[in-house]
C-alpha cells in the first residue's frame, strides 16, 4: 500500500504523520536534515538549558492540548511562574512594565496622556473598505494613533515576526485584527463581542492564551513525536523532484550521493516554502511556484547568555522585554528564560535569551557569535543592568528564520491554492500559511493530515487500504 509522503520533519510534519498514523494511514517523512524538529533545538550545558528556536507554546486551540495528551507528555508539562504575565516595552532607554488592568492603563507612563484619551474614541473611527490592504502601521494609526504604533504594535511585532509594522499585512499578518474591524467596526467592542464566539470554537486568543513548555525544553515534543514514528522518518534525505502519476506522485530523493525515487499515494510538503522552488515539479497541469521564492524571511539570532544573579540589576520579574525601534538599540528584545520556566540555569545564576536581526537590522544577524555576544551585552548593561561577564553562552543563527506576510501576500497565498487545485494529491503547511507561532504549525500539521486522510480514502479503493494498526500506545 503507498504511503503518505511528508516532506520536512519539523513540528508541522512530525505532528501531520503523527495524526495520520492514528487514523492507520502510511506515512513516509523525508527529512533533509540529520534530525526531526526543525527549529525547536534544545540545549542543555553547564547546568543551564536554552532554546535555539521558539521557547514556549501558547495553547490557543483544543487541538495543541490533544496533542500533548495523546502523546503521554502531561506530567511532563511546565506552566510558567506567575510573574511571566508581566512584560517590559522599553521607553527613554528604561523597561517599563505594560499595564495589566485598566487602572494601571491610565496610570503607566507608557503612553502619554492624550495617547490614552485618544484610545477612547476608537470605538467611532469608520472601518476601512473591504477591498482595502494595509499594513499594520497604517491601520494602526488610524485607528489608535502613532504612539500605541511606537511603543505596543512596533515592539510587539519586532518579537513575534522580527518584522516591520510598516511592511507587515495587517490582513494577513493579523487576521484576526482585520476580522474584529470588518465584523464589529472596533478594535475594542470586538475584544468584548468576539470573547462569545471564540469560546464556541473552543479557541483562546492569543492574549489569554496558556503558555507551556516542558521540563527539559520543547524538544521534548519534537523528540516524542519523531520517537513515536520511528523508523517511518528517512533522515538526511533531501527530495529534488515530484511527478505527478496516474496512481499518486512519484518522490525523487537523494540520499548518500545517490537518487532514488519513490512512489505515494499523495505529498504533504511542510518544509520552508522558499525551498520549494528548488524542486522540480512535472505535473499534468501546468504549474509555475517560482514566485514562492520571494516571499521575505529575513535572518534572526537567538544569544542565550548566562550570567550570576548578583550581576543582574533588574528584579528579572517577568516574561521579558521589547524594544522599539525608536528606542535605537541593536537587540529586537530579550526573554527572562529562567524567570518563565524552572532549571533553565543553575542556582545563583539566570538566564538571558536575546534576539537580534530580523527585517529592523538584518546585517546585525550574520556578524557571528562574537560580535552578537558583544552588542547583546551591550544593550543588556544599559537596559537590565548587567555587569561582569557571561558564564554561558549559546548562539543560533537562522539565516531564513521567519515568513514575512508582507502586504501582497494574498498573491502567494492564491498561489498555494493553486498548487493544490492543479495538483490533487499535493498539500502544503507550515508557518507559511496561517500563521507564524508554534501553536499555529501543530495546528495546520492537524488540518493537513485530515485533509490528505480525505484524498486517501476517497482516491483508492477500499480493498487497498487495509494496513496494519498504527499504536499510539505509550512504550512500556
Amino acid at each position: 500500500m503507498k504511503s503518505i509522503a511528508i516532506i520536512g520533519g519539523g513540528i508541522t510534519g512530525l505532528t501531520a504523520a503523527f495524526r495520520l498514523g492514528q487514523k492507520n494511514i502510511p506515512t513516509t517523512l523525508y527529512e533533509a536534515g540529520p534530525r526531526a524538529g526543525g527549529v525547536i533545538s534544545t540545549v542543555r550545558r553547564e547546568g543551564y538549558l536554552a532554546e535555539s528556536g521558539p521557547n514556549s507554546i501558547l495553547e490557543t486551540s483544543p487541538l495543541i492540548t490533544a496533542l500533548v495528551r495523546d502523546l503521554g507528555l502531561e506530567p511532563r508539562r511546565l506552566n510558567p511562574a506567575p510573574a511571566a504575565k508581566k512584560r517590559y516595552v522599553v521607553r527613554g532607554g528604561q523597561p517599563i512594565a505594560l499595564p495589566q488592568s485598566p487602572l494601571g492603563f491610565f496610570t503607566t507612563p507608557l503612553f502619554s496622556v492624550g495617547a490614552k484619551l485618544g484610545l477612547l474614541a476608537e470605538p467611532f473611527v469608520p472601518r476601512a473598505p473591504e477591498a482595502r490592504e494595509e499594513s499594520i502601521a497604517e491601520f494602526v494609526t488610524r485607528r489608535i494613533g502613532n504612539e500605541f504604533l511606537d511603543y505596543a504594535i512596533n515592539p510587539f511585532v519586532a518579537g513575534v515576526y522580527a518584522g516591520n509594522p510598516a511592511q507587515l499585512s495587517v490582513r494577513h499578518a493579523f487576521p484576526k485584527l482585520y476580522a474584529l474591524e470588518q465584523k464589529y467596526g472596533s478594535l475594542i467592542l470586538g475584544q468584548f463581542l468576539g470573547a462569545r464566539e471564540r469560546r464556541r470554537r473552543a479557541e483562546v486568543s492569543k492574549q489569554a492564551a496558556k503558555m507551556f513548555s516542558f521540563d527539559d525544553g520543547l524538544q521534548v515534543l519534537t523528540d516524542t513525536l519523531a520517537g513515536r514514528l520511528a523508523d517511518r522518518i528517512r533522515f538526511s534525505t533531501p527530495v529534488v523532484r515530484f511527478q505527478q502519476t496516474s496512481e499518486g506522485w512519484r518522490v525523487t530523493v537523494r540520499q548518500e550521493g545517490c537518487e532514488e525515487t519513490h512512489d505515494h499515494a499523495a505529498v504533504i510538503f511542510t518544509a520552508p516554502v522558499y525551498r520549494l522552488p528548488e524542486m522540480q515539479l512535472q505535473s499534468e497541469r501546468y504549474l509555475n511556484w517560482a514566485p514562492l521564492s520571494q516571499i521575505n524571511y529575513p535572518p534572526v539570532a537567538s544569544v542565550a547568555l548566562g550570567f550570576r544573579r548578583d550581576d543582574v540589576a533588574h528584579p528579572l520579574d517577568g516574561f521579558g522585554v521589547l524594544i522599539p525601534e525608536k528606542e535605537q538599540f541593536n537587540i529586537l528584545g530579550t526573554l527572562f528564560s529562567s524567570s518563565l520556566f524552572p532549571n533553565r540555569a543553575p542556582a545563583g545564576h539566570v538566564t538571558l535569551t536575546s534576539f537580534a536581526g530580523g527585517t529592523r537590522h538584518p546585517e546585525l544577524a550574520m556578524r557571528g557569535a562574537e560580535k552578537l555576544v558583544r552588542i547583546t551585552l551591550q544593550d543588556l548593561r544599559a537596559l537590565l543592568g548587567v555587569a561582569g561577564q557571561p558564564t554561558f553562552q549559546h548562539i543560533a543563527l537562522f539565516p531564513k528564520a521567519i515568513p514575512q506576510y508582507e502586504v501582497g501576500y494574498g498573491q502567494f497565498e492564491e498561489l498555494m491554492r493553486e498548487v493544490e487545485e492543479k495538483a490533487p494529491g499535493f498539500f502544503l503547511a507550515g508557518n507559511y500559511r496561517r500563521g507564524i507561532s508554534l501553536g499555529d504549525s501543530i495546528v495546520s500539521g492537524h488540518h493537513v493530515a485530515e485533509s490528505a486522510e480525505r484524498h486517501w480514502t476517497t482516491a483508492l479503493p477500499k480493498e487497498a487500504i487495509q494496513v496494519p494498526k498504527f499504536s499510539t500506545e505509550l512504550a512500556a
